[in-house]
């Protein structure tokens, strides 16, 4: 057996500090600006693909790093940076994400490519969930996908909100409703190609963070997709639902549908971004109240905002543990038993909103200006504890795993 460690090796520090380069050169220097222009980064996701780091081949070594640390760490580092754009960076990952957790091999190596393009040609793409109806309520979905026999099409009819990506990726993923009567069971995934007629663009929506990551409705009016763009095959569908028929014959209610197996696959890394910008925000803080002095001596010797530091510190490394504990247990096929990855989540969510509000306090009236970045840290930190399920869908994830209560 392995000895215990949580010392990162050498490989994983060298690409740690490339991508903490990158953040500190690159990502933290446009910050302010698309924050401001509240729109799509291409340049610097463009400088991303050019270095390597926006790119199919860069985001497999460290999904299968087999510590299962490659993928928060990367997180922890770009978010570092700045929350946005990093979203804008690796937003297209959710979508590849979904279909890695529901794909077959084939469409794996078939659309993921697509996902990203090139150095010279970068696209992104979109997991498109979410609906103006249900958000957490994911048994209340709208969109309907039908089969048609006869042509071996799928035709998708519904709004998406919420898709960060949506309307301008290049490939949609989309969580439709094929079995009405099934509830969140009868779910299941499909790929949208380029160009697909009856796919556009609804609202963008203006946000109070990450605003230079683009968030829009999706709107799918007689869809129509080849067979084969159907998430694992018709033939594996049509034995999950026939099995969910059962469970819901006899009572049961223990079978996955496909968002939640994108979302479980997730989690820690929202909360490893989370971390990234708790990070930033108290190091910020850290770096005034040594600096600032007030009657004649350095802010920091006042305990009540040395003590601030201490906890804001102690989350922090708290958070990172959860995290690193859920990605390890996840690469390593150990069940979350008590929701480990929902409790990830949640801890580094709230890690995320609190220290970024006892930056601001920290640094007082200069906290509360944009020439300070942690006012906008705290907007973007904002957003952990709402998107890919709210703290308080973590919070009723992990009771009900800790009751044995069926998650419906």
């Amino acid at each position: 057996m392995a000895e215990f460690t949580m010392e990162l090796n050498d490989e994983q520090k060298e690409v740690r500090d490339w991508l903490h380069g990158f953040a500190a050169d690159v990502i933290r220097p446009a910050a302010a600006e698309w924050d401001e222009r509240e729109e799509t980064p291409w340049p610097v996701i463009q400088e991303a693909a050019k270095v390597g780091i926006y790119s199919l081949d860069f985001y497999a070594q460290q999904y299968f790093d087999p510590t299962g640390l490659g993928i928060p760490m990367a997180m922890e580092e770009l978010f570092w940076g700045d929350a946005g754009i990093a979203l804008s960076i690796v937003g297209t990952g959710l979508a590849a994400v979904g279909v890695l957790a529901n794909g077959t091999e084939e469409q794996i190596g078939t659309w993921i490519p697509q996902m990203y393009g090139d150095a010279n040609d970068v696209k992104v793409a979109a997991f498109c969930s979410s609906e103006p109806d249900a958000g957490s309520d994911v048994a209340s979905m709208r969109t309907r996908a039908v089969y048609d026999e006869a042509k071996d099409e799928w035709v998708l009819n519904g709004t998406k909100t919420w898709a960060t990506n949506g309307g301008i990726a290049n490939v949609h993923v989309v969580v439709a409703v094929v079995d009405p009567e099934l509830g969140s069971k009868g779910h299941a995934s499909f790929i949208i190609p380029p160009g697909t007629e009856g796919l556009s663009q609804g609202q963008k929506f203006k946000k109070h963070g990450i605003r230079a990551s683009h968030t829009a409705e999706v709107v799918l009016d007689n869809v129509r997709v080849p067979g084969s763009c159907l998430l694992g095959g018709k033939e594996k569908l049509d034995e999950r639902l026939a099995r969910a028929r059962e469970k819901a014959r006899q009572g049961g209610e223990r079978v996955k549908n496909a968002a939640m197996a994108t979302f479980e696959a997730s989690r820690p890394a929202v909360g490893a971004m989370a971390v990234g910008t708790a990070r930033a925000a108290y190091e910020v803080a850290l770096d005034y109240a040594t600096t600032r002095e007030q009657f004649g001596r350095p802010i920091v010797d006042n305990q009540g905002v040395a003590f601030q530091l201490a906890d804001m510190r102690t989350s922090i490394d708290a958070a990172r543990l959860l995290v690193w504990r859920a990605s390890w247990m996840a690469v390593n096929g150990k069940p979350f038993t008590a929701a480990e990855g929902s409790m990830s989540k949640l801890f580094a969510s709230e890690t995320a909103k609190k220290v970024t509000a006892q930056a601001i306090q920290i640094l007082g009236g200069n906290g509360y200006t944009r020439e300070y970045p942690v006012e906008r840290m705290h907007r973007d930190a904002a957003i952990y504890t709402i998107f890919e399920g709210t703290s308080e869908i973590q919070r009723l994830v992990i009771a009900r795993t800790l009751a044995g209560v069926p998650i419906r």
